[in-house]
């Protein structure tokens, strides 16, 4: 038997006229109340009719969500958190992978009447797609942009945080000859993360044993160790821009039988899922994709009502999460 409005009041105690307001993300309603409501909705599983809302409020019912790449761990957590809290509000989520404003399926979802609003998951071009939201009046939201000039809708990762926790990770262990390997410049949280790790070096008036920019990628990781062993010269740790890269460092070292962190520590980033699959369990830092998405979805959901008029940008703390790469422990198999 489907389950109702009705059967939502009933769970969680409240009117059918406050599950509404719920629904339809009015502000007027108490955070307890308003968690009851999606505890009930969750625990009964309620749909929405998307469809007769959609009529109702004279709107499709759909937000769509330009992303480059679904080949990453931590953007499809990001979109599973938005399709689910937008589900709960009745919208239909269209994904699309696109590499620039000039594909046909960025063209397509940013045409009028076509989505309610529009995410842009670590968007390029993105002034081009900002002009264009902005002259077909679709309200839009950007994660993990790349200018700050563009942070009105936004929500960031402090990734100069995250750098200087990864960096003051390794000294405080007692390593001097630190390497970064990070990303191509044109990202911000490239700029941001180097930024953490030269600030870090600094407070300690050391300087770093080398500073290299490649690919987000496994072979520029490995790569760039095995120049290192081919010199006769290793840094005694690396803090790698991304886990791909760290994983690529810790491959051409096993391969030379040196031994992880014991010889050389490693630190990632982004907390990829394949980083606590493998031994030694990658040292990364985690962007918390749930609140990233969930931080998102509310800032879209209150633009497209209309309550939110003002621009404002949420910035989202990472966590240095400490596994088998930076600090040998044989008995941690929890993978978090």
């Amino acid at each position: 038997m489907k389950v109702s409005i009705f059967d939502v009041a009933k769970k969680s105690g409240l009117s059918v006229v406050t599950v509404s307001r719920v629904l339809n993300g009015a502000e007027s309603v108490r955070e307890k109340n308003r968690q009851k409501v999606l505890d009930a909705i969750k625990e009964l599983d309620y749909r929405p009719n998307a469809a007769a809302r959609s009529l109702a409020r004279g709107k499709t019912g759909i937000v769509g969500l330009i992303v480059t790449t679904l080949q990453d761990s931590f953007f499809d957590a990001v979109v599973k958190e938005l399709n689910e809290v937008l589900a709960l509000h009745g919208y239909f989520l269209a994904v699309s992978v696109s590499t620039g404003i000039g594909s046909d399926e960025a063209h397509y979802l940013i045409q009028e009447d076509r989505v309610d609003g529009l995410i842009l998951l670590s968007p390029m071009e993105e002034d081009n797609y900002i002009v264009e939201l902005k002259k077909r009046s679709i309200p839009y939201v950007l994660i993990d942009n790349q200018k700050p000039e563009n942070d009105a809708f936004s929500v960031t990762i402090d990734n100069y945080k995250g750098g200087y926790a990864a960096t003051k990770h390794l000294l405080d262990l007692g390593h001097t000859k630190i390497a970064h390997l990070s990303g191509h410049n044109m990202f911000r949280s490239t700029r941001e993360r180097r930024s953490g790790f030269l600030q870090a070096l600094e407070d300690k008036n050391l300087a770093p044993f080398e500073m290299i920019t490649g690919e987000f990628e496994i072979d520029f990781g490995y790569d760039t160790c095995r120049r290192w062993l081919r010199e006769g010269k290793l840094p005694s740790a690396v803090f790698a821009g991304d886990d791909n890269i760290a994983l690529g460092v810790v491959n051409a070292l096993m391969e030379e039988g040196i031994r992880v962190p014991e010889q050389v520590a490693i630190v990632g980033y982004d907390d990829q899922h394949i980083s606590s699959k493998l031994h030694p369990y990658l040292t990364t830092v985690r962007q918390p994709a749930d609140r990233i998405g969930l931080a998102a979805a509310d800032m879209l959901l209150k633009r497209m009502d209309g309550t939110m008029k003002r621009g404002g940008n949420v910035r989202i703390d990472p966590e240095l999460i400490v596994r088998e790469s930076t600090v040998h422990s044989p008995e941690d198999t929890s993978g978090s």
